[in-house]
């Protein structure tokens, strides 16, 4: 319990800041940080501690979260209220913080229990899986689930986590000689490729768009015991193909249940990196913990993935200054320009995010948002930036471009090759992913007790004096554990099937 005679606690993050984060909520006429306050200052939120004039910058890590739409007394509360937007010029400084990285020799790196695979890389689940080419045949890929589970065909078959079927909305109306189409064929490929899949089945209608044979020629695939595909026009209908599938199942799992978990080092573990339903602690706790076991998985040789770009929107230069080299600084700086002119022709604002729960929970501007988000990517040089789904090559800690709408995000990561997510939220947000565990990180004590079912790790003990670098290396561990088999949360809860939303990016025809 607090101490109500004592101070509401404050954290100045930068000694350049002008506002300070309430860490306990701050009453009118209550003074905390040696100033006044002028209107209650709810948990989370921003009281100035300084004039602000009007058209003055807000700081806060030391950086602009925003511009004073008035002037700003001290003790005043700032938000949305008293805060404006708009674009400044950030010095992106390409390369000026980069170094070699250390990386741990074989011998002295962590390890965990994972699936080897033919192609080298470990898995850190075992599932068989169920992929669609188009909307049209998403029905019949669940139908194919469905009928699995209610069998109790996977009985036989312990060492298989599930059948799942990932189904999605497109496949069709698309420009299939464009965007849309290559977006789809990476990601559906992707996910075929994934080390957490043992073995796939691609379910087409036959007329669509987005063609299986397109794909298999692009990849240079073709059948095989754990790679098959039909059309349900081509099978006969509905009831024949979901029959085909189920036969086709049969003859996979067999295989799948072969595979056995054996000691892999932690090189091979490639991390998906999440934040969503953000508040005002995301970015002092758990973002930046999670940073701290960036650095730590680097280290061991293993890969880190930051996406979501509309929410490192206004950090960017933070990154652009950890590039190995200029051309990967400038690919991400190209990216941002991509979404600005995106937004642009959308009739839209890169600061229509933050969303209204993240504004619940403190944050003000996608500025500040982005701040917060970037510092789940830790300190380590930025190796490679990709494109959305594209397989990811590079060791260390890499950029994905993706939307801010986690779903999306995280299908393009796995897609990428992420073999494991975590994944950090102040309002609590509900997630999993198939076939890649998802791990909740608490960004506040509270929303961890409040939904201890969906929370794996609370990071809110970080207000209370936790370092962290404790809270780095707990997440790490943590990490091991979870690719070894330990089930998360949301895994315990069965999150995962309605998770799979590739990016739709061109126009719906």
């Amino acid at each position: 319990m607090l101490d109500k005679s004592a101070p509401p606690r404050t954290l100045k993050l930068n000694a350049a800041d002008n506002v300070v984060v309430a860490v306990d909520p701050v009453d009118a006429g209550v003074t905390a940080a040696g100033v006044e306050a002028l209107k209650r200052i709810p948990r989370g939120h921003k009281m100035a501690i300084a004039p602000i004039a009007k058209d003055q910058p807000i700081r806060k890590f030391g950086q602009i979260i925003g511009f004073a739409a008035v002037d700003i007394p001290p003790g005043e509360w700032v938000h949305e209220h008293n805060t404006g937007f708009h674009a400044f010029d950030r010095d992106y400084a390409f390369s000026a913080e980069a170094k070699p990285e250390f990386v741990l020799p074989v011998e002295r790196q962590a390890t965990f229990e994972g699936f080897r695979r033919a192609s080298g890389k470990a898995g850190t689940r075992n599932y068989v899986g169920i992929l669609t080419s188009v909307n049209c045949s998403a029905s019949a890929a669940r139908f194919m689930a469905e009928e699995v589970k209610r069998s109790g065909l996977l009985d036989d078959y312990p060492n298989v986590d599930g059948v799942i079927a990932l189904t999605h909305g497109t496949g069709c109306g698309i420009d299939y000689n464009g965007e849309s189409f290559e977006v789809l064929k990476r990601t559906t490929w992707g996910y075929a490729c994934n080390p957490n899949m043992a073995a796939v089945l691609v379910v087409g209608l036959g007329c669509e768009g987005f063609q299986i044979s397109r794909m298999k020629e692009a990849y240079g695939v073709t059948e095989s015991d754990v790679f098959r595909t039909l059309t349900i026009q081509e099978t006969g209908g509905t009831k024949k193909a979901v029959a085909a599938g189920i036969d086709a199942l049969k003859t996979m799992l067999p295989i799948a249940n072969r595979a056995k978990r054996e000691t892999v080092p932690a090189s091979e573990l490639m991390l998906a990196l999440q934040c969503g339903g953000s508040d005002g602690y995301s970015g002092i706790t758990a973002n930046p913990a999670l940073g701290a076991a960036v650095d730590i998985l680097v280290e061991h040789g293993g890969t880190a993935i930051l996406s979501e770009t509309p929410e490192i929107y206004g950090a960017e230069h933070l990154l652009t200054r950890r590039a190995a080299t200029r051309e990967v600084g400038e690919k991400l700086v190209g990216i941002i320009k991509w979404w600005e002119d995106y937004t642009e022709r959308a009739r839209m604002s890169m600061n229509n995010n933050p969303s209204p729960g993240n504004k619940a929970g403190g944050l003000t501007t996608i500025l500040e948002k982005s701040l917060g988000a970037a510092a789940k990517g830790g300190t380590k040089t930025l190796s490679a930036v990709y494109h959305y789904a594209e397989p990811v090559t590079e060791k260390g800690f890499v950029y994905m471009d993706t939307p801010g709408y986690d779903p999306v995000a995280a299908t393009g990561q796995v897609a990428g090759g992420a073999n494991i997510l975590a994944f950090t939220t102040g309002r609590g947000s509900a997630y999993g992913c198939k076939p890649t565990p998802s791990m909740k990180l608490a960004t506040n004590t509270p929303i961890y007790e409040k939904m201890i079912d969906d929370m794996d790790i609370n990071c809110g003990d970080v207000l209370d004096g936790v370092s962290l670098e404790q809270k780095g290396r707990e997440i790490f561990e943590a990490m091991l554990k979870v690719a070894s088999g330990e089930k998360t949360k949301s895994e315990q809860l069965g999150y995962g099937d309605a998770e799979f939303v590739p990016w739709q990016i061109g126009a719906t025809m």
